[in-house]
């Protein structure tokens, strides 16, 4: 059996999708299964070794460059390459009009979620099969339902998101115990005060583990260098790759993040993680795993840094 799965974006929904995978591989051992996923954000189905080949496609890139050739022309050769294959099942669980025309074009039987439930109705149309599934669960079982609905395997397997972090080196990072705390998001609003954040590090470094502080953009990096240098100890990271960031989250005694696609990955890494959340609903998009993970606040209710002190305490602990 070849299976395709289209999850192209953002970082948190891909991870997201990774226990589909698992599920997959439990039930069909043999089976070759593909991802079509963001070219950014392709170092993460590559972690789970029931993935085949990765198919990576550059739509937020293509979008800002629609009037170039050279788009058209790759835009041409994804197609080439995404019908070179023929699979039994094209699964898609974004629920998209930009998944559902990826599965369109794929050959094979396309499956994926009913207009009533999808996140865009529209990408219904592009499936030869669709399934309502109840849309106020939580992302990742809502991934595997579908998955379970498609094939038709029960609905109760153990959760698995089936990766481990790569074994990597960082000659910059000498601690014994280590923390990451993620500090950037892509919203304002699900920002955590940088003053919190301070109190949270200096709390760690008080207990003999190493805050350390990735980030990504200019802005991400200027905050994470202004909370390291308030705190004695503290690591503003340099500038990591995602497979570097799967490799010094995945060591970390904990994981602390406000409502970022990286937080979701330290979960799937079993990782101790504390999500805090100050904009979105964690019921539906909170971290989500077998243990040792906490979501903390939510819409207008930013985490105390009391709250968040004593859910590390039970961590470490």
């Amino acid at each position: 059996m070849r299976i395709l799965l289209v999850k192209t974006s953002s970082l948190g929904d891909v991870i997201h999708n990774l226990p589909v995978a698992s599920d997959l591989r439990r039930q069909y051992p043999d089976a070759h299964i593909d991802w079509c996923v963001e070219e950014s954000f392709a170092d993460i189905p590559r972690l789970h070794p029931a993935i085949g080949e990765i198919i990576p496609v550059a739509i937020r890139r293509w979008r800002k460059s629609l009037c170039h050739k050279a788009t058209w022309r790759e835009m041409g050769e994804f197609r080439k390459r995404l019908a070179a294959t023929t699979y039994d099942i094209v699964l898609d669980t974004q629920g998209l009009i930009k998944s559902g025309l990826i599965t369109f074009f794929a050959h094979g039987c396309c499956c994926g979620y009913a207009a009533e439930v999808a996140r865009e109705p529209l990408a219904s149309y592009f499936y030869d099969k669709t399934f309502v599934i109840p849309p106020n669960a939580h992302a990742v079982e809502r991934n595997r339902w579908l998955s379970a609905a498609v094939f038709g395997y029960p609905v109760d397997l153990p959760l698995d998101y089936g990766i481990a972090p790569p074994d990597l080196a960082f000659p910059w990072l000498q601690a014994e115990r280590h923390a990451v705390l993620l500090t950037a998001t892509s919203r304002d609003d699900k920002l955590w005060d940088e003053d919190r954040w301070i109190a949270v590090a200096r709390h760690l470094a008080e207990q003999h583990v190493t805050p350390v502080l990735p980030s990504g953009s200019a802005i991400e990096r200027q905050r994470a260098e202004r909370i390291a240098a308030a705190t004695p100890g503290a690591i503003a990271a340099p500038p990591l790759s995602l497979r570097d960031l799967a490799a010094l989250i995945g060591r970390a005694g904990i994981a602390i993040g406000v409502d970022t696609g990286l937080v979701h990955l330290a979960t799937a890494l079993n990782v101790p993680t504390i999500a805090l959340y100050t904009a979105t609903d964690p019921a539906l998009t909170g971290v989500h795993g077998t243990r040792n993970f906490r979501n903390l606040g939510g819409p207008g209710r930013a985490p105390e840094v009391r709250e968040v002190l004593a859910a590390i305490a039970q961590e470490l602990r």
